[in-house]
């Protein structure tokens, strides 16, 4: 096959969409990937400010407040003025956030089970680098 037959960006933009669809789906709460994602961002440094968990989800302004918003109406999180900077807010979980977590936790455990099944070690590497080299191919304007 060669490279112009893989219609890559038809391929990637129909395995993004099946795959959200499908880990919202599984999720016992119905949570979604973005959701699941800054909960993992909390996991690792609870009470962060709105623009790095932005900057970690590779979410502008607009859509890290509406993220924060939804999360925070389902009582996963909370938002806190910032104490050195009373114009920022840092984001906390909640302990329903933290129960979310072990959760998502679990469910990205065996998403990503199958997301490998059938490929090699290797094969996976060269697929994650290729994933990864789209963060310098295509910055996201904040990179540059």
């Amino acid at each position: 096959m060669s490279a112009h037959s893989h219609r890559l960006i038809y391929l990637l933009n129909v395995a993004q969409r099946r795959l959200q669809r499908f880990a919202t789906s599984r999720s016992e709460d119905g949570i979604t990937p973005a959701q699941s994602g800054l909960l993992f961002v909390l996991g690792k440094q609870d009470g962060v400010l709105m623009g790095e968990a932005g900057q970690a989800l590779d979410l502008g302004p607009a859509g890290t407040s509406g993220l924060v918003d939804r999360m925070a109406a389902a009582r996963l999180v909370e938002r806190r003025a910032d104490a050195a900077d009373g114009r920022a807010w840092r984001i906390h979980l909640t302990a329903k956030g933290r129960a979310m977590l072990a959760r998502a936790k679990a469910e990205t455990a065996d998403l990503n089970a199958r997301l490998v099944e059938g490929f090699s070690r290797e094969e996976i590497d060269v697929v994650a680098r290729w994933l990864l080299s789209f963060q310098s191919k295509f910055p996201n304007g904040r990179d540059e």
